[in-house]
């Protein structure tokens, strides 16, 4: 039983050290556990896309709760699915700061990223926007 879940979190240190921290730990950790991914940070704000088994997904986001390092995560989207969009990902990343703005306008009021503002479906889309104009980096 394969899931997608999405959450948004604010990071409590927004260092580049810290995320890059994040990012390794995660793409060292999901791919022993079958979770794929994309994570989009920008202003202090985390929005990521974990896929994978339902007791996998479960177990993580239970972890990304407790963790020190997020504060105000929030569950915007969970789905059963039949098939993966973030598999060539075992933790793809955005950097926000390097985008066009318009693509962040596109799914929002303001050219920044404020998933505590939108639906989880368009956060979703707002993922699969960014993967389709190629600005996911760090595959596998």
């Amino acid at each position: 039983m394969l899931v997608r879940l999405l959450y948004a979190s604010r990071a409590v240190d927004t260092s580049s050290a810290a995320v890059e921290d994040i990012l390794a730990q995660s793409r060292q950790h999901n791919a022993a556990c079958g979770i794929t991914g994309v994570l989009c940070y920008g202003g202090g704000v985390f929005l990521q896309a974990i896929e994978g088994g339902r007791s996998a997904v479960s177990e993580l986001y239970g972890h990304i709760q407790r963790d020190p390092r997020h504060k105000d995560v929030e569950l915007l989207h969970f789905d059963e699915i039949d098939e993966r969009r973030f598999s060539g990902w075992t933790m793809g990343q955005v950097n926000l700061g390097k985008i066009n703005q318009s693509i962040l306008l596109k799914y929002s009021e303001k050219p920044e990223l404020d998933p505590y503002a939108v639906s989880g479906r368009v956060s979703l889309a707002l993922l699969q926007d960014l993967m389709a104009t190629a600005a996911v980096i760090g595959r596998g």
